[in-house]
């Protein structure tokens, strides 16, 4: 009750006035909370105000086009959560009449809904007593508790659950989640922590014991594999371009691209070799190699490095797509930012 009491005082003196907070809706709890994955706060809020004016209703996310939701999605990265959204929308509008599920072990059967996800949207929207555990009360709890565990462990996030179960606000349980979440976005977070104004400090054992910075534990790393790209921009004299989709289960699945030479192994490649062996090799005027050194763009898994070479054709080889409609379609950001960049 001492833990709870303190949090939730904090939390009314320094919460964060959020849209999804004004609400009892489902429906603008459970798009926040998608968007919310990986993305922070001051990022994500944007877009969920983008998707709100857009789709209003969880019937008119449904009714959109997938390629649609990509491109609003543009720049937050984890695109499956876009496309497990659109899913979720489709399912909950088509066949559970628009109604949302209201408990905590049911929404965990909608797509990209997981344990905090769930825990979140039935505390707050149906006031369901269910702790939120997530990277910030793993760190929040670690060091008030002086926990030394493992938390990359599945055996490590039970013992959280538990100790978070014991701890929750049973009559706010939507207040005591969100302050938890804001304390640790806030207060206690990952670097840097100014400990002075916390109401925890004469307690906290991290504090006490000088170990702020070393809590929490997190043993395992995740291996990250090294990706080489090579995308050709086609550029006719009428200013059309070539765009595929990528429609594999990888990365950036169903959104648009330039083609491109892709591999892990840092080979070096001979752009004249490929494009003679290409169906438009005879219409090429020019080629030109855009960047001199490789981007790189960092994801959870892979590095990838990246090069973009224009080739200018007299025409173009299949369905021709005009420079200045690209912005219809879904890019990674990492091509979207760097079409911004060009001036053709």
């Amino acid at each position: 009750m001492i833990f709870s009491n303190k949090l939730i005082a904090w939390y009314l003196d320094n919460k964060r006035f959020l849209p999804w907070r004004e609400t009892k809706d489902p429906y603008s709890i459970w798009l926040s909370e998608i968007i919310l994955q990986q993305t922070r706060v001051a990022q994500g809020l944007p877009y969920f105000e983008a998707f709100k004016r857009t789709y209003p209703t969880v019937f008119d996310l449904a009714n959109a086009q997938e390629d649609d939701v990509l491109l609003l999605w543009q720049g937050l990265g984890y695109y499956s959560r876009a496309r497990n959204l659109h899913a979720t929308a489709k399912k909950v509008a088509y066949e559970l009449q628009g109604q949302f599920p209201t408990t905590y072990k049911d929404l965990l059967s909608l797509k990209g809904v997981g344990e905090y996800t769930a825990a979140a949207i039935a505390s707050i929207a149906y006031d369901e007593v269910i702790p939120v555990v997530d990277g910030n009360v793993f760190r929040v709890l670690a060091r008030i508790y002086g926990i030394t565990s493992d938390i990359s462990t599945q055996r490590t996030k039970k013992e959280f659950q538990q100790i978070a179960a014991g701890l929750i606000c049973t009559k706010q349980p939507a207040i005591f989640n969100q302050a938890i979440m804001d304390f640790g976005a806030l207060q206690c977070t990952p670097k840097g922590t100014d400990c002075t104004p916390c109401p925890f400090i004469t307690t906290c054992v991290a504090y006490q014991t000088n170990q702020v910075d070393k809590l929490p534990v997190k043993l395992s790393k995740t291996k990250v594999k090294n990706r080489y790209m090579d995308f050709v921009i086609y550029l006719d004299d009428k200013g059309n371009t070539l765009l595929e989709q990528r429609t594999q289960k990888d990365i950036w699945q169903n959104l648009y691209q330039f083609p491109v030479l892709d591999r892990f192994e840092d080979t070096p490649v001979k752009i004249e070799d490929y494009l003679a062996q290409q169906s438009i090799a005879k219409e090429i005027t020019h080629i030109e190699q855009l960047t001199s050194e490789r981007i790189i763009h960092q994801l959870s898994h892979q590095k990838l490095h990246l090069h973009f070479w224009l080739i200018k054709t007299k025409g173009i080889h299949g369905t021709p797509i005009p420079w200045s409609e690209l912005n219809k379609f879904g890019f990674p950001i990492v091509i979207h930012n760097f079409i911004q960049s060009l001036t053709v």
